[in-house]
């Protein structure tokens, strides 16, 4: 084979494998669904954590789960980074400490907000457990 046939089928052959790649790389496109509508049970005999929504491709950017704190335990400080985060207290007493900011008082029905950038955590105070909804999205 001479040198001009070697790169022309080289060339060939270069140029297959980007065509497939590119058309693999559009058919995976194509395949990525958006999020759905769902329902999801929350476990009432849920022991300490349970994941409801874990982001792509169950939802866009959201994330949440349901916490579960025994009398005077606490969630490990935890980081919000781009993420703003809402807590959603179904049943018990707690704190949620901010870093550089309030401690929020936590209580069954009520609503906590913690900003991005910020470090938290959360402590349940009463001698029955915690329970919270925690969801979580970006902000940025």
């Amino acid at each position: 084979m001479n040198n001009r046939f070697k790169f022309m089928a080289l060339s060939c052959l270069l140029v297959a494998l980007l065509a497939t790649n590119l058309f693999l790389c559009a058919s995976a496109e194509e395949e990525k669904e958006p999020p759905r509508p769902k329902l999801i049970p929350l476990d009432p005999g849920a022991k300490e954590y349970m994941r409801s929504l874990g982001g792509p491709p169950e939802a866009s950017t959201m994330r949440s789960g349901l916490v579960v704190l025994g009398p005077f335990f606490f969630d490990e400080t935890a980081t919000t980074e781009k993420y703003e985060e809402v807590l959603v207290v179904l049943e018990g007493r707690g704190e949620m400490t901010i870093t550089g900011g309030p401690k929020l008082q936590l209580s069954a029905g009520s609503v906590a907000y913690c900003p991005p950038r910020t470090e938290h955590d959360v402590i349940c105070t009463g001698p029955a457990k915690l329970r919270y909804v925690y969801v979580v999205a970006i902000a940025e």
